[in-house]
């Protein structure tokens, strides 16, 4: 089934072209089926291809998913331009009286100030709170994972000793969720940060759990959740593209950063050859996700 998005979303072109299905809200209005709506509140300054990052997992699904992208009034984007955001972002205020299926909170690269100190935080526990009355189910990645376990669970983050950059082995904490249903007993995801959250503080909540964690002591949980299936905070980055780690450290390395390069990505010594171990990964996380925990139990009429 299709990916309901707005006409003339930039993304579609490439998405069309990795044959993902989509549809726009006009063709969708004369199907017989009540779609699911879930929306994107996309923090991440690369926009555009966030857009499509996630658009391309929600869309690896049999059920109809419509799309709502929401931006934070109280900061402007400066990677793309306000055509693109009056186009096709609402802010809180415009969806307030609305009601989600599902809600995805991006990262963002502000991690290293006290959240407090975000310019929009305030907005974003106001969008927060909103989806813990009228969403069915959020997942919240990076920094938005961290943000959330802070906004709920008083949980806090603490600096890494240098950049967490690369792709980590990872394994299930549990063997009968249904969001790892279909795991291998190894599986990869991407990360890219400068903190991390208080692993002592999660554990000792008993309002959390644990779903996988990396092998690797310095990258700690991967996936957690409330125990009331409402929350999901994916601390790594599945979404990511083949080429993001690598233009990052590119990035990193043109601003003249001490970086090194990102563990288990690279073949070889150079940069031209990449090895995408966490694709299959990242569409078994969101599409159990949308099957087990949005579709499965949210009501037909939101």
């Amino acid at each position: 089934m299709p990916i309901i998005i707005p006409k003339d979303l930039p993304a579609q072109e490439k998405l069309v072209g990795e044959n993902i299905f989509i549809m726009d809200p006009t063709r969708a209005s004369s199907q017989d089926i009540r779609p699911i709506e879930i929306a994107i509140v996309n923090l991440m300054p690369t926009k555009l291809e966030t857009e499509t990052q996630l658009l391309r997992l929600l869309g690896n699904t049999p059920l109809q998913v419509s799309i709502t992208l929401i931006n934070t009034a109280t900061h402007t984007a400066k990677n793309v331009s306000e055509e693109h955001i009056f186009k096709f972002y609402r802010n809180i205020d415009a969806v307030k009286d609305m009601r989600f299926d599902g809600l995805v909170v991006t990262g963002a690269p502000v991690e290293t100030l006290p959240f407090e100190d975000v310019d929009y935080w305030d907005e974003l526990k106001e969008i927060m709170d909103f989806a813990d009355k009228n969403v069915t189910s959020a997942v919240y990645i990076c920094w938005g994972a961290q943000a959330a376990l802070y906004h709920h669970y008083g949980i806090g983050k603490r600096d890494c000793k240098k950049k967490l950059f690369g792709v980590f082995p990872c394994h299930s904490s549990v063997r009968n969720d249904l969001l790892m249903k279909g795991m291998d007993d190894t599986f990869y995801i991407p990360t890219s940060r400068h903190t991390e959250i208080d692993v002592e503080a999660v554990r000792k909540c008993d309002k959390l759990q644990i779903l996988a964690e990396s092998y690797i002591d310095k990258v700690g949980p991967v996936v957690l959740k409330s125990k009331d299936n409402r929350k999901f905070f994916f601390t790594g980055h599945a979404e990511y593209d083949r080429d993001t780690l690598k233009n990052e450290y590119l990035r990193d390395l043109g601003k003249g950063l001490k970086i090194a390069p990102p563990e288990n990505y690279f073949i070889g010594n150079g940069t031209d050859k990449i090895n995408m171990s966490w694709k299959s990964t990242a569409n078994l996380l969101f599409y159990n996700w949308l099957n087990y925990y949005v579709y499965q139990v949210t009501p037909y009429d939101l």
